[in-house]
C-alpha cells in the first residue's frame, strides 16, 4: 500500500488520541488519588503482534513493560482457547511483563468485522495504592517477591463483557482497602471499553488493511527518526558508572555499569557489568531496563513521534541475567521500578554525555522518594501512597525546573486539599528548596519538602535514593544537594535512612526533602 504523507500524520495522532481517552477515561472514574489525582498509570494501543503502535503521554517506567505484559496475557491466554470478544485480560508479575506488583495491567483485544482473532490490543497500566504483601501501600522494605503483595499472573478478568466475581473476590480479599481497588478495577475496564470502542470506530471508518498498514509505516516512521537520532551521536565506545546508595538490607553502593557502542545508526547497550541483583528491593526487571533505554533515545529524537516498537530497533540492549538490571525470580522488585530505573536513566544520559557534552542535561534528582502510609481511620483501612517531585538537571541552554517529576516519572503532585480530603493527614509544610540545585552556567532545579503530620497511628514506608551523594553535575556542574528524611516526634527530629518501615503514633511527623537536580557548565561561566 502507498503511504500518503498526510495519512500518517493523521493516522499518528488516531492512534495516540485513542491512548489519551483511554487515560482520561481512567483519571475521571478512578476512586484512588494515586490513579485520579496523581494519574499513576499509562495507556497504550497495540497490534496483532502485541508491538506498541502508540502510548499517551503518561509514565516513561511502562514504555518498554507494556508490551511484554501485552504479549504474555496473549501466550496465557491462547493456551485457554485464546481471546474472545469482550474479554480482558489481568496481570502485574513483574517476571512475566510487569515491573511491580502495584502496577496492574488489563489487556482487551480488539476484533474487525469477520476476523476469528484479534487485529489489535488496547492495554492500560495502573498502579494501585495497595495490593497486599508485608507492608501498607505494597512497598516495603522486602527480601522476596511473595512478601510485596498478590502476585497475578494473566489471567481472564473479564469473560465476553462479564467481569469474573470469583476471581475478583479472591484478589479483594488480598489487599487492604478492596473498595478503593474494586472502583480502580472498575475504571481500568471502562478505560478499554472506551479504546476497543475508538479502534473499532477507526477499522470501521478507514478499513482493517489501512489500519493495520499506517500502524506498520508508524514504527518504521519511528524507526528513522530514532536511526537519525543514533547516527548523530559520534561512533565510538563510551563507559560510564553510577551508584544507588543501598538496598535497605545492607548492600551499598550498588553499581550500574553500562558500555555504549554507538556504530553509524545503531548503538548497542551492555549493562553486563552492573552489580548482582541484592537482598532489598531495589532489583530491577530486564522490561524496567528496557524501558528507560526506549525514554531516552525517544527523547533523544527531538521531534514529535510517536513511542513505539520502531524505537528500541536501532538498539541492542544486553543484560546479565541475575544482576541487579534483569533480576531472576523471585528477586524483590518493588524499589526497582521507581529508583533502579532512574539511576538507569542516570547512566545512559552519563554515557551519551561524554559523547555529547554539549547537548545532555545534567542528572536529575535521580529518585521518586516513594513514600507509603497505611492505616485505620474511624474503623476503615487506607493505604496512600505517593512519588515526591524534585529538581531537575540543568540543560546547556537552560537552568534545571523545581519542584517536578523528571525522567521515568511522569505523574502529578497530589493537591494538599486532596490528600487531606482522603486520608487522616495534615500538610504541614509544602515547598520548593531553594538553593539546593546544583550550581554551574546553568543551575539545577531545586527540590522540594512534604511536611505530614499523622492524624491516627500509622505504618510508613519510605523507598528513596540520592541521600547519599547527589545527582552529578555535567560539563564542570556542580552536584545538586542530597535529599533527606526525617522523623519529627514530641522529643525533637530524627534523620532516617533513604529506605526504611516504622510504625509510628498520632502525632508524629514525616518530612521528606528531595534532591536537587545537577548544575550545567562551570558556575565561573
Amino acid at each position: 500500500m502507498q503511504i500518503s504523507p498526510i495519512l500518517l500524520e493523521v493516522f499518528k495522532n488516531r492512534f495516540a488520541s485513542i491512548a489519551e481517552e483511554m487515560g482520561v477515561t481512567l483519571t475521571h472514574t478512578a476512586f484512588s488519588p494515586n490513579i485520579k489525582e496523581r494519574r499513576d498509570l499509562s495507556c497504550a494501543v497495540f497490534d496483532e503482534q502485541g508491538d506498541m503502535i502508540a502510548q499517551a503521554a503518561h509514565i516513561p517506567v511502562h514504555l518498554g513493560s507494556m508490551p511484554l505484559s501485552v504479549k504474555a496475557a496473549m501466550a496465557a491466554m491462547e493456551e485457554e482457547g485464546g481471546f474472545a470478544p469482550g474479554d480482558m485480560a489481568m496481570l502485574n508479575d513483574p517476571f512475566k511483563g510487569g515491573t511491580h506488583l502495584p502496577d496492574i495491567t488489563i489487556v482487551a483485544p480488539v476484533f474487525a468485522e469477520g476476523k476469528d482473532t484479534p487485529s489489535f490490543f488496547v492495554a492500560n497500566r495502573a498502579h494501585h495504592a495497595d495490593v497486599g504483601g508485608m507492608a501498607a501501600g505494597s512497598m516495603p522494605l522486602s527480601t522476596s517477591l511473595f512478601q510485596e503483595g498478590l502476585i497475578i499472573p494473566p489471567v481472564r478478568i473479564v469473560r465476553r463483557g462479564e467481569t469474573d466475581r470469583e476471581l475478583m473476590r479472591l484478589i479483594l480479599n488480598n489487599v487492604r482497602t478492596p473498595l478503593e481497588r474494586e472502583g480502580d478495577f472498575a475504571a481500568q475496564f471502562m478505560a478499554n471499553v472506551t479504546g476497543v470502542r475508538r479502534m473499532t470506530e477507526c477499522v470501521d471508518k478507514y478499513g482493517l488493511d489501512t489500519c493495520t498498514a499506517y500502524a506498520r509505516a508508524l514504527m518504521d516512521y519511528s524507526e528513522r527518526v530514532t536511526r537519525q537520532a543514533v547516527k548523530d551521536i559520534p561512533d565510538g565506545e563510551y563507559e560510564y558508572e553510577d551508584f544507588l546508595d543501598d538496598d535497605g538490607m545492607g548492600a551499598e553502593a550498588i553499581p550500574i555499569r553500562l558500555n555504549m557502542t554507538v556504530a553509524g545508526d545503531s548503538a548497542r547497550l551492555d549493562f553486563s557489568a552492573s552489580g548482582d541483583q541484592v537482598r532489598g528491593s531495589v532489583n530491577a526487571v530486564r522490561s524496567i531496563t528496557l524501558s528507560a533505554v526506549l525514554y531516552v533515545f525517544r527523547s533523544l529524537a527531538g521531534r514529535d513521534i510517536p513511542a513505539n516498537a520502531g524505537c528500541l530497533r536501532p538498539i541492542e540492549v544486553v543484560t546479565r541475567p541475575g544482576s541487579i538490571l534483569d533480576a531472576r525470580f523471585p528477586a524483590a522488585v518493588a524499589g526497582g521500578n521507581v529508583e533502579t530505573s532512574q539511576r538507569t536513566v542516570d547512566v545512559i544520559l552519563g554515557a551519551l554525555s561524554l559523547a555529547m557534552p554539549d547537548a545532555v542535561p545534567a542528572s536529575s534528582q535521580g529518585t521518586m522518594n516513594n513514600l507509603t502510609i497505611g492505616g485505620q481511620a474511624e474503623g476503615k483501612p487506607f493505604a496512600y501512597y505517593e512519588t515526591l517531585a524534585g529538581g531537575m538537571g540543568a540543560s546547556p541552554e537552560a537552568d534545571g525546573e523545581s519542584g517536578v517529576h523528571s525522567h521515568m516519572t511522569n505523574t502529578l503532585n497530589t493537591p494538599v486539599e486532596a490528600l487531606e480530603y482522603a486520608y487522616p493527614m495534615r500538610v504541614r509544610e509544602y515547598a520548593v528548596l531553594r538553593g539546593t540545585g546544583g550550581r554551574g552556567r546553568h543551575s539545577g532545579g531545586d527540590g522540594m519538602v512534604r511536611d505530614v503530620e499523622l492524624l491516627t497511628d500509622c505504618d510508613v514506608t519510605v523507598l528513596s535514593e540520592r541521600r547519599k551523594r547527589g545527582a552529578p553535575g555535567t560539563a564542570g556542574g556542580e552536584p545538586g544537594q542530597p535529599g533527606r528524611n526525617v522523623l519529627i516526634t514530641g522529643t525533637g527530629p530524627e534523620p532516617l535512612p533513604g529506605k526504611f518501615h516504622r510504625s509510628l503514633n498520632k502525632g508524629d511527623r514525616i518530612r521528606i526533602e528531595t534532591p536537587g537536580g545537577g548544575g550545567f557548565g562551570t558556575p565561573e561561566e
